[in-house]
């Protein structure tokens, strides 16, 4: 009878006892394994998320009438990021809405821009 190798957990290297195909000693083990192999990824997320989130609760701030003109100046003091939104629609004449979630601004000129909201879908 040929001796089968021992299996040891991915994350503590403790013996393994149970299923063949078993991988880790503990739920603990497992979620802690997993929670390393994402964490660069989750912290991405996380971070992008966390500025759309600040960006749609400053459009909303600057825009209680749901149609207001604010200059570009003011998004900058309270730290709006341009480089992130949610999506974008393009009209027929070629103007750009960009939205986060659904507070949406529209470039006028360099200096001003028109806060809307999304229309209920």
């Amino acid at each position: 009878m040929a001796k089968t190798e021992e299996k040891v957990c991915l994350e503590c290297g403790e013996k393994i006892k149970g299923r063949a195909d078993k991988k880790f000693c503990s739920d603990q083990c497992r979620i802690s394994y997993n929670n390393k192999l994402n964490s660069d990824e989750t912290n991405y997320v996380r971070n992008v998320n966390n500025i759309l989130r600040k960006n749609r609760r400053i459009l909303m701030a600057l825009n209680p009438t749901a149609k207001t003109r604010v200059s570009r100046e003011k998004l900058n003091e309270k730290g709006f990021d341009f480089g992130y939104f949610t999506s974008q629609y393009k009209t027929k004449e070629g103007a750009i809405y960009y939205y986060c979630y659904e507070q949406g601004y529209l470039e006028m000129d360099k200096n001003y821009f028109l806060l809307v909201v999304k229309k209920e879908m």
